[in-house]
């Protein structure tokens, strides 16, 4: 089957940034140069060049060009209990930050107030919005629903720090977390945060995680780039280890 020549052309320089011809940052051959290249249009090649661009490959600087994005992908252990997000960054040699979005009480739709045993519909919970850094650049949106009274005694470090964290660090054991793996497409308002185009395919992250005496605490997500971050699992044959994850 023959591809589009605007398929062509950006399979073609999607191979030379897969192998290493072009590299981190270096600048894409100018339009006239492509159109040479491949005896193409110039609009062939505007379209190939926003292939790329919507393959998270390049990035565009106006007045200046096309240039190759940096495609290194962090890896995320779920396996060990005791490393924390920020510790597991570290450890690759990635900087992380975080930036607080949203941090109130709300009342949680149905699903959240199901997770959290919450009997009456009117009962109120702290809703907390993080955007993940790393290395400066958005990877990943935390969205996490926690209990009234530990967002109330802890809000001033909630909204600064990552929230297990803080919770250990205060005293509440975080004794097992419940979590899933799963698909989804940038809405609006997360392909704003993440700065990739609407539509674009997700990983997500969903976690209730629970104290001792089977309390559960909070009840969120992690959206995230699957270009930028990736998660890992170490699986036992005859083991009661579950698998747990500390954002």
């Amino acid at each position: 089957m023959h591809l589009p020549l605007h398929l062509f052309v950006s399979e073609r320089l999607r191979e030379q940034i897969i192998n290493g011809q072009l590299q981190p940052s270096e600048q894409l051959p100018s339009e006239h140069q492509l159109m040479a290249a491949f005896g193409v249009s110039r609009i062939t090649v505007r379209r190939a060049i926003t292939n790329l661009v919507n393959q998270g490959l390049v990035v565009v600087q106006q007045g200046k060009g096309a240039f190759v994005k940096e495609q290194r992908k962090v890896i995320h252990s779920l396996s060990n209990p005791l490393i924390f997000y920020e510790e597991d960054m570290a450890r690759q040699g990635v900087t992380s930050a975080i930036q607080t979005l949203v941090f109130e009480p709300v009342i949680p739709p149905p699903e959240v107030r199901s997770a959290l045993n919450l009997e009456s519909t009117r009962s109120k919970v702290y809703l907390q919005k993080k955007l993940l850094l790393l290395n400066g650049d958005p990877v990943g949106v935390d969205i996490t629903y926690i209990l009234p009274n530990l967002g109330k005694n802890y809000a001033k470090e909630l909204q600064t720090q990552m929230t297990f964290p803080v919770l250990e660090k205060n005293g509440i054991t975080i004794d097992r977390i419940e979590a899933t793996l799963e698909c989804t497409h940038a809405d609006h308002e997360i392909s704003q945060y993440l700065t990739v185009p609407l539509g674009s395919p997700l990983l997500v992250y969903c976690h209730t995680a629970y104290t001792v005496g089977n309390q559960p605490i909070l009840h969120g997500k992690a959206v995230s780039r699957g270009d930028r971050l990736c998660y890992s699992v170490v699986l036992h044959r005859n083991s009661n280890r579950g698998v747990d994850n500390h954002l």
